[in-house]
């Protein structure tokens, strides 16, 4: 299965983004506010991840870098962005950068597999 790390940064950087009137986003402020505290609330359940070290500067954005390090810390195995090209250097840490879709079709292939496993059938 997968989780989903979140630092405090993070999230700010999330409720920051989603107020940007330039990025295009229609969805009412309502409902974004709703998403992102529903985020908060499986990351929480999960675990606030602590982030001791920083990795900076490794990637041509700064705050791209705190996603990283959200990552490193995490050991997360993969990092979903639209931004692909500015995460090349993840890979130098073991980590797949994944393309929302990308990440979907994978997650999709996994859950049933894992499905059958919890019910004893095999993978194969």
């Amino acid at each position: 299965m997968f989780s989903l790390p979140l630092s405090v940064p993070l999230l700010a950087e999330y409720d920051d983004v989603s107020a940007r009137r330039d990025i295009g986003i229609t969805i009412p402020a309502a409902s974004i506010n709703a998403i992102i505290g529903r985020i908060a609330q499986i990351a929480h359940k999960q675990r606030i991840q602590q982030i001791y070290f920083l990795w900076r500067a490794i990637l041509p954005d700064p705050k791209d870098d705190m996603v990283l390090e959200l990552g490193i810390a995490a050991e997360v195995s993969h990092i979903v962005t639209f931004n692909r090209k500015d995460f090349r250097k993840a890979t130098e840490f073991g980590i797949t950068i994944a393309s929302p879709s990308e990440f979907l079709t994978l997650i999709g292939s996994i859950l049933p597999a894992a499905a059958r496993l919890r019910r004893g059938r095999s993978m194969w």
